[in-house]
């Protein structure tokens, strides 16, 4: 029975890549971090993909090192010009949509609330306008970030059930991208048949990640320079888990609410208890897998307010769904520093993201069997 339920849990898992095989997917953000991982999951699947975005944010970016454009419809646009959106939707006529097409950084919303708010609110209500007006789209996935919680600190995870109240311009926007997703959801998408859910994940990291003001980018470029990384929050605890851990639920939302409406809904995604950690621990990680002696010192920056203690309780996801992380913190920043230094010494970062991703889905395979 043992052997046969592992074999079921393994064809299970490997479920994803049959759906996707041939299935139009329109990915806004596309040319992000988490998008471009996201685009080449759905590419080794074997779907169609499309994505509209603006040019990478960063240079040198993921989307370029990957070589990525030339394997889907890459458009440029920008989320906030309506027009552009419907004509690129109605051209791909995509059956599944992943909104990722956002303004991620904190304290970059600070500088610019206005375009934070333009990108993540109004952004939302164009792509939501495209799915109803097309009418080809039948499982849709807004992706957020937990930060959309009213952040009282406490020491237990947030639900899916809680307040939603972000206090910083960037938190707070994804809040309201929320709102306005559940308005569609109610006012005209449940009644056509088209499921919508949105993701709430937490911070994550991996490879190609070039973006500034994130921990582990900064980490590589100190380590690069030969410097001390400087840590602004050591004791901040958030939920950081690989980048694929995320990705892989919401393949997951996305199938299964497409083939059952009553799966939609918001969904928790995060890393297990034990690797919600502080800044200065994951600082600390990267220093051991780094090696070359690297150390990190602290030094608070005079800046905008940012949390100290996030977590998120993913009972939902694993009840309804059957997801579970795979990668704990560790593993998430060992898979990243192996991706840079591969990088760093010219290798090809598309086979290295292949390899990675055929290496998580055979750690699914394995912790399924492993948990019967």
């Amino acid at each position: 029975m043992a052997v046969r339920q592992c074999s079921l849990e393994g064809v299970e898992l490997m479920a994803d890549i049959e759906f996707y095989r041939g299935k139009r997917v329109f990915v806004t953000g596309h040319t992000g971090f988490k998008g471009t991982w996201l685009c080449k999951m759905l590419l080794e699947a074997g779907a169609v993909v499309t994505g509209y975005a603006l040019d990478p944010p960063t240079d040198p970016s993921l989307f370029a090192v990957s070589k990525i454009a030339g394997q889907m419809q890459s458009v440029t646009g920008d989320i906030r010009d309506l027009p552009l959106l419907m004509k690129t939707v109605e051209e791909a006529r995509p059956e599944v949509v992943f909104h990722l097409a956002a303004q991620p950084i904190v304290r970059e919303s600070y500088v610019n609330p206005v375009s934070t708010y333009g990108t993540n609110v109004m952004g939302t209500v164009h792509i939501l306008e495209c799915v109803r007006k097309t009418g080809c789209v039948k499982s849709f996935l807004n992706v957020t970030t937990d930060k959309v919680y009213r952040n009282r600190e406490w020491e237990w995870g947030y639900r899916e059930t809680d307040e939603l109240d972000g206090y910083d311009p960037y938190s707070n926007s994804k809040s309201c991208a929320e709102l306005v997703t559940h308005s569609y959801r109610q006012s005209f998408l449940e009644e056509a048949g088209i499921p919508v859910s949105t993701a709430r994940a937490g911070n994550v990291i991996g490879g190609g990640d070039f973006a500034p003001d994130r921990i582990l980018p900064d980490c590589i470029r100190a380590a690069q320079e030969k410097e001390p990384i400087i840590v602004r929050n050591p004791h901040s605890t958030r939920p950081y888990q690989h980048v694929l851990e995320p990705l892989s639920a919401y393949l997951l939302i996305a199938r299964r609410q497409y083939g059952d409406p009553s799966l939609a809904g918001c969904y928790n995604v995060g890393p297990e208890e034990g690797d919600c950690i502080t800044t200065g621990q994951l600082a600390d990680i990267f220093c051991r897998s780094w090696g070359d002696g690297q150390t990190w010192i602290n030094q608070s920056l005079d800046g905008p307010h940012e949390a100290n203690f996030l977590k998120l309780d993913c009972s939902r996801i694993k009840k309804e769904l059957g997801w579970k992380p795979v990668w704990h913190v560790q593993e998430a920043v060992e898979r990243t520093v192996a991706w840079t230094k591969a990088y760093l010494a010219g290798a090809d970062v598309s086979a290295v993201m292949e390899q990675q991703i055929e290496e998580y889905r055979k750690k699914q395979v394995k912790e399924s069997c492993l948990n019967i």
